[in-house]
């Protein structure tokens, strides 16, 4: 299209966001850490969490010096908790292999955990107004939209294309508030549902309006039965009100956090309880089940809660930490640590 990217720049001018957080004080530690909070989360939720993070963690150095519990304490509640613990492990690559100076180019900075090509360019556009095209799925709706590109973009085929747009794309000057006016043009007029087409500076010549089916752009993810899975969690509480917590492996689901003694059937359970505290599911308070939703399944958790007496036999001495993935928690002080979202819940529910 025409003056593409002039007529993209002259809406920012005029509608564009121009006061999140991460667009004060740029540099690009600050948009980095904003860039891998909004994959796959709308700005309304990460601002928050934004603001805490940089609160605590103000400079690639102190997040690189932090404990992983401390930045996904930080992180609870966002989801998709590799995204924490990558920030975390690239914070300490920049310190260690870059001297706490983020690279300029592009292959280097894609080479670090957890940035992508998108994110790469975006960083080096917003921090540097470098010459990149960006593709993350707000601009994904906008090009395939504008320019009629069929296919869900998951596919190498269809994604091959709109890089070759995006990259046509790409004004001479003024890349930052090109790649913020895209973003920005997808998250607010393009909208998966209900776009503004009125207010889209793209309409004249948007094929997909032309054709009148804008909902047929981008093309959908071919549909799935979302698998179920069963989790029983142990919620086992002494007379001090301490918690028994045990840390997640550092991969796979809630890597990292710490939860509650977890089991896929009632039989290891069981079998659990009775070894370690000559205790049965018959002693437990039945909490109601509820269901956590992923981006891969759902799962349904069945929480019971058990009452320790002082008499029971206890692996673990009560209150004293005796290893790095378990310890008793006392449920009337603050957690220092990472929790999923389904435990913050469950330890609400106690507290009140």
């Amino acid at each position: 299209m025409k003056g593409f990217s002039e007529k993209v720049l002259c809406w920012f001018d005029q509608q564009g966001r121009k006061d999140l957080p991460w667009q004060k004080d740029i540099n690009p530690y600050r948009v980095w850490v904003s860039e891998i909070m909004l994959q796959q989360t709308q700005v309304k939720t990460v601002i928050p969490y934004y603001q805490r993070f940089m609160q605590s963690f103000p400079s690639v150095e102190a997040l690189a010096k932090a404990t992983q519990d401390e930045v996904l304490k930080h992180w609870s509640g966002l989801g998709y908790y590799a995204r924490g613990r990558n920030l975390h492990k690239t914070a300490q690559q920049v310190c260690d292999q870059f001297t706490g100076v983020f690279p300029t180019s592009l292959d280097e900075m894609q080479h670090l955990p957890g940035i992508g090509r998108s994110t790469a360019a975006a960083i080096l556009s917003i921090a540097h107004n470098q010459q990149h095209a960006i593709l993350d799925g707000n601009v994904k709706r906008v090009i395939a939209r504008v320019f009629a590109v069929s296919g869900w973009p998951g596919q190498s085929v269809v994604l091959k294309k709109l890089w070759a747009l995006a990259d046509e794309l790409v004004p001479d000057s003024r890349n930052a508030d090109y790649t913020q006016a895209m973003m920005d043009l997808g998250a607010t007029v393009c909208t998966r549902t209900k776009p503004a087409c009125g207010n889209c500076p793209l309409n004249t010549g948007c094929l997909a309006l032309k054709q009148g089916n804008i909902a047929d752009y981008p093309g959908k993810k071919p549909k799935k039965a979302i698998p179920k899975r069963e989790a029983i969690m142990l919620i086992l509480q002494t007379v001090q009100d301490e918690i028994l917590m045990i840390k997640r492996p550092p991969l796979g689901i809630w890597g990292g956090l710490w939860c509650f003694p977890q089991f896929d059937h009632h039989e290891q359970a069981e079998q659990w309880l009775l070894e370690n505290y000559r205790l049965t599911l018959d002693n437990a308070t039945v909490f109601d089940s509820f269901q956590h939703v992923f981006s891969h399944f759902k799962l349904d958790i069945q929480p019971y809660l058990l009452s320790l007496k002082r008499d029971n036999p206890t692996p673990l001495k009560l209150g004293v930490m005796e290893a790095d993935d378990q310890l008793w928690y006392n449920i009337n002080t603050e957690f220092n640590g990472g929790l999923a979202a389904p435990v913050q819940t469950l330890l609400n529910r106690i507290k009140e």
